[in-house]
Formats: C-alpha cells, sequence, structure tokens
C-alpha cells in the first residue's frame, strides 16, 4: 500500500511539474516571438497572415510543424519584389487559431484560408504549398481553382508503409495527451535543432534559420498535438482526393529534390505529374525536403513560370 501511494505521488509531481514547464515554455515562446504579420477573423477564428510586395497575388502555405516564418526567411521579400504576396498560418499553428471543434482536415483548411485570402481581397492567386502545405493547396485547387499551382516537395499520393514512431505514437487522444506534454515540457532545443537538421538532409540549414522559425514556437504542445492529428489523417485524405486529380487542368508546376526522403519524389510529384493534364515537374538533384530554404533561386523560377503560364506576367 505504501508503494502504491509513494507512486501515486511521484506520479502527481511528475504531471504537475510537466505542466507548469509546457505552460512556461509556451508563454516564453510566445512572448520571444511576438507577431510578425496582422490577423484576419474568419468564421469567428482568428488568422494570422504577413502581406508584403505589389503586383499579381501569391499565396504561401507552409508545412508540417511550421508558421509562415519559413517563408520570411529568405523567399517572401525576393518574390515581393514583383509580386503581392500573401503567407498564412494554418489553423492552430503558428498564431493562428485552431478550429473550434477541433478538426484538422485538408478541404477545412483550405476554405477558411481561402476566405481569409478573400478578406484580403484575393480572389486568382499563385497558389504555392510546401510539403503538407501543398496537400492543402491541392486541396483548395480541387474545390476552387486558382490561377496556377506550385507544389514544393508535396506528399500527394498514398505512400506504402506507416509514419515515423512519433506519429505512431500520437494517433489517438490519449497518445496526444500523454506524449505531447512530455515532449513540448522535457525534450530539449538542442534536439529539436538537430531534428530540422534532419529535415534538411543531405543539405545543411542555413544559419539562422531556426533562430529565425523559431523552435520554441513550433514545439509547444498545443501546436505538437495538432501537427500530429493532421499528419495521422493526411493519407487517408490524399486517398480520397486522388481520383479527382486530372479534373486540375490548371498550370501547374511541381518542384522536387531528388533526395528527399521525407516526402520521395518517386512516390510523390514523379507519379503525380503524369497525372496532372498540365504539370511541369523540375527535380532538383541532390536536393532534400527544403528546397524553398537551399534552392530559391528553383523554386521562385517555378513560381514566374506559374505565373507567366497563367497569363499574370
Amino acid at each position: 500500500m505504501r508503494l502504491g501511494l509513494s507512486s501515486l505521488v511521484a506520479l502527481g509531481l511528475i504531471a504537475a511539474a510537466t505542466a507548469w514547464r509546457t505552460q512556461s515554455r509556451e508563454a516564453a515562446a510566445l512572448a520571444a516571438q511576438g507577431t510578425e504579420g496582422s490577423f484576419v477573423t474568419v468564421d469567428g477564428q482568428r488568422v494570422h497572415y504577413l502581406q508584403v510586395g505589389q503586383g499579381p497575388d501569391v499565396v504561401l502555405i507552409h508545412g508540417a510543424s511550421g508558421s509562415l516564418r519559413d517563408f520570411t526567411f529568405a523567399l517572401m521579400p525576393r518574390l515581393a519584389e514583383r509580386y503581392r504576396v500573401t503567407a498564412f498560418d494554418r489553423p492552430g499553428l503558428g498564431l493562428s487559431d485552431p478550429f473550434a471543434d477541433g478538426g484538422t482536415g485538408l478541404l477545412a483548411q483550405a476554405r477558411i484560408l481561402r476566405k481569409a485570402g478573400e478578406a484580403l481581397g484575393i480572389t486568382n492567386p499563385v497558389l504555392v504549398g510546401h510539403s503538407y502545405g501543398g496537400s492543402v493547396a491541392l486541396a483548395w485547387a480541387l474545390e476552387t481553382p486558382p490561377e496556377a499551382l506550385v507544389l514544393i516537395a508535396a506528399p500527394s499520393l498514398p505512400w506504402p508503409g506507416g509514419l515515423d514512431p512519433w506519429y505512431r505514437l500520437n494517433d489517438s487522444r490519449i497518445g496526444r495527451a500523454v506524449f505531447v506534454p512530455l515532449a513540448a515540457a522535457w525534450v530539449p532545443m538542442s534536439f529539436v535543432r538537430r531534428a530540422i537538421q534532419g529535415v534538411f538532409a543531405p543539405e545543411t540549414a542555413p544559419a539562422g534559420y531556426a533562430d529565425h522559425v523559431g523552435v520554441a514556437l513550433t514545439s509547444r504542445a498545443s501546436v505538437l498535438a495538432i501537427n500530429a492529428a493532421q499528419v495521422n489523417a493526411l493519407r487517408d485524405e490524399i486517398v480520397a482526393m486522388e481520383p479527382r486529380y486530372r479534373t486540375l487542368t490548371l498550370p501547374v508546376e511541381l518542384v522536387h529534390g531528388d533526395a528527399d526522403t521525407i516526402v520521395p519524389l518517386a512516390i510523390h510529384s514523379g507519379p503525380l505529374s503524369k497525372l496532372l493534364p498540365n504539370a511541369q515537374l523540375t527535380v532538383l538533384a541532390g536536393a532534400g525536403h527544403m528546397p524553398q530554404q537551399t534552392r530559391p533561386d528553383a523554386v521562385i523560377a517555378a513560381i514566374d513560370r506559374a505565373a507567366a503560364r497563367a497569363g499574370l506576367r
């Protein structure tokens, strides 16, 4: 009985310490990052965005675990020289509100971002999505086609096998309730920085990138939980979208590194380029999963081509 009581007390102390540290880390992360852009309210939900430049509209949608800061590091300032560029934080990530009903679906995300764009006067953009953001862009295009679509290292077709252990651990509300708070509270930021380098492999993250995107901002418990739910649901959503891909007749530019092991070229953009009626594929030799950072010239050239093919340039 004493051992049982001692164990319960220890577990209670661990839970209390985890909750306190999780809240402290989240508050510190938000205070350190501040607000880089502005907010627009759609259906009672705040969407965080940044808009710069003048010209034809380009909308940027970031990938898993990220925020619009992924684009403000280098890409947006260059695009702003000839476009009006708008980057959004996806629902529940960055500084955007999560869905009130706990939803995570691609189409729901696409709809609220499209409505946010419309509230800002954006109706027919060149739509650009990186990684998971490319899947959101596909859902957007299938419902309301933009002028053109640019997909960067985007999951687009069903893949064999499962996700990595982190996502499998958190493929339930109970898992997320247990493992997400522990990770948010106790995983050191040095581990998160190494994980970022792994996303860039075999290339290297640019100096200052991790500080700019804010590793603490992306490691908040709320973000980890929502991101896990989104990624775990992704494959089934792609299976549902795939039969409709041939209806996408708009100009599409696909950009993908042949060394990307996170979203492999041979499973996604390679075969997708043959399914879409009006797609052009650019394969980047030796590039990993983050070509918008490591090969920005190629990504910007793809956006320029998409805009020209749509008659915007």
